[in-house]
């Protein structure tokens, strides 16, 4: 399943992946520090959304209360969710 999530405080602005089984594929960011969310997908392709999160969850960027990685974690869980409910 396709999955989109709107990010809050961060550069980039959305976040994009493929959803199966709870493993996270064809991650994309829009926007951001172009290198660092080019690594990212490399990264966590093929991992779960659980060990994503596990990971990523709680980093900050600079004064910002969450960063590129924490939203992502917080999208992974929300895609999780939705296609356990069978939302998208």
């Amino acid at each position: 399943m396709h999955y989109e999530y709107k990010t809050e405080n961060t550069c980039s602005t959305l976040i994009e992946m493929d959803i199966n089984d709870g493993i996270v594929t064809n991650l994309h960011f829009e926007g951001g520090c172009n290198g660092n969310l080019k690594a990212i997908p490399i990264l966590v392709e093929g991992m779960t959304a659980d060990e994503i999160a596990a990971k990523l969850t709680g980093l900050t960027c600079g004064r910002r209360p969450t960063s590129c990685g924490d939203q992502l974690s917080k999208a992974v869980l929300a895609a999780k969710e939705a296609e356990k409910a069978g939302a998208i």
